[in-house]
């Protein structure tokens, strides 16, 4: 395995070289899944890059082809009905570990699994097509 998008001081990049221990789910050449040690409910799963980006828009795009995939045969494996795919980036937005990492949280019943507060707010018309062109302005 090649650790040359991997660094030193990384707990995730350290769980992909072996140097801490895991319960590997499943490997391929760009993406590491594992059991996470503080679930939300049984069967939680991390999938991780083994590319060292603490954003997404950081990370190769033949690596994120890679980790969708496998999230979804481990999902698929799980033997799960209901799930969230959940991906945070930064701190601000509850990144706990600063390298990519996409978890699988089954959904069993509505007491686990991730629960979510949702504050919708209210938008024009106007406002939606100007972010939209924005957006597109900038694709």
């Amino acid at each position: 395995m090649s650790t040359t998008h991997l660094t030193d001081d990384c707990l995730f990049c350290k769980i992909i070289r072996g140097q801490i221990p895991s319960h590997k789910v499943a490997e391929t050449d760009k993406s590491y899944a594992f059991l996470d040690i503080g679930p939300l409910s049984e069967g939680h799963t991390l999938v991780i890059p083994k590319y060292h980006a603490e954003f997404m828009h950081e990370v190769p795009d033949e690596y994120l082809a890679d980790a969708m995939p496998l999230a979804k045969k481990i999902a698929v494996a799980s033997k799960l009905q209901y799930y969230n795919i959940l991906q945070n980036n930064g701190k601000l937005a509850h990144q706990e570990v600063p390298h990519v990492h996409f978890h699988i949280i089954p959904k069993n019943s509505q007491e686990d699994g991730l629960t979510m507060g949702w504050k919708q707010r209210s938008v024009d018309q106007d406002q939606l097509k100007a972010k939209l062109a924005e957006i597109k302005q900038n694709l």
